[in-house]
């Protein structure tokens, strides 16, 4: 799922930020869902017309989540939009889960906490564990801000929001050792 998915799925938070302290999404270009994504809700289609369509799909779902996303929101200081997308990437919303597990049982929740570098906190959809895996998304958009001074918010968003709840305790995650790296070094400020 792609980051048009988030701008879409942005209709969750309308009232409390636009952008907060990590970038503003709907300044974040996208080619949108990949075919492979798309074939999920079993969609013909690829590109930003899935994205928009899956949004769609799960935004019933996550929708179910609004207090807790903007409570979290607020407290963070992020858009809540990043929120919603990490959700709906990870988990769908919560549709693909087996009572709180995905992944293979290493990602938990609604945002797929990895056991494998993570203490759980609260319930697998509990606010406490929408915060737990905002300061995880948080603490590698840092690690990566550090690594290449100098980047947009944008570019930061567009290079690690999908992995974030991925990333191990010291807030690396793939995209902060390998694909943020690359992309960010191959396409520059």
């Amino acid at each position: 799922m792609s980051f048009f998915t988030i701008l879409i799925l942005s209709t969750l938070a309308a009232t409390v930020y636009t952008s907060g302290n990590y970038g503003d999404i709907k300044k974040v270009p996208t080619t949108g869902a990949s075919c492979a994504t798309a074939k999920q809700d079993k969609l013909n289609v690829c590109g930003v017309e899935a994205s928009k369509r899956l949004a769609q799909n799960d935004l019933g779902r996550i929708n179910k989540y609004k207090s807790k996303i903007l409570s979290v929101a607020n407290q963070k200081k992020i858009d809540p939009s990043i929120i919603a997308g990490i959700m709906s990437r990870e988990s769908r919303g919560g549709s693909i889960l087996k009572n709180g597990w995905g992944d293979y049982n290493n990602g938990f929740g609604l945002m797929q906490v990895d056991k494998r570098y993570h203490t759980l906190k609260g319930t697998w959809d509990s606010e406490t564990h929408i915060a737990q895996a905002v300061d995880i998304f948080i603490s590698t958009y840092n690690q990566i801000e550090k690594k290449f001074p100098g980047q947009s918010k944008e570019r930061i968003l567009k290079a690690m929001a999908p992995a974030a709840a991925s990333a191990n305790e010291e807030g690396e995650s793939q995209y902060s050792q390998g694909f943020c790296a690359t992309s960010l070094d191959r396409d520059g400020a």
